[in-house]
């Protein structure tokens, strides 16, 4: 499986943005997605998560009421649409994917198998 980010970029504070990750090689249609980000410095941080048929989703704390992560399984595509972006959520964001039972979803990063390079995501005060 490849996955390959985009759609991110730069953007003031308050704006929005919608990453999109494609995948190819292989269907994610049965696998658990996620996106995470890492900071310059930081260590990559978990971001959203969602479950092969979309009935189950989780966020981080910091991301939750601004963040919504989605999924077309025709497509072989997950989305993350970020509404009301502060500074701090300015990373690299990369997407996931990795065997889950059943429409759980994952959260930590040993549970991912496949990752993709990370699209840059940068947001001015």
């Amino acid at each position: 499986v490849q996955l390959q980010a985009s759609g991110g970029g730069l953007v003031q504070a308050g704006g929005s943005l919608r990453l999109s990750c494609a995948a190819s090689g292989r269907t994610v249609s049965s696998y658990g997605m996620g996106w995470f980000r890492q900071a310059p410095g930081q260590e990559r941080e978990f971001v959203a998560a969602i479950g092969w048929n979309a009935a189950n989703t989780y966020y981080a704390v910091s991301v939750k009421g601004r963040f919504t992560i989605s999924r077309d399984n025709a497509k072989n595509t997950v989305y993350l649409q970020m509404n009301a972006l502060k500074p701090e959520d300015t990373a690299v964001y990369s997407c996931a994917a990795g065997a889950a039972l059943g429409a759980a979803v994952l959260v930590a990063r040993h549970q991912y198998t496949y990752w993709g390079q990370g699209t840059q995501v940068t947001v001015s005060s």
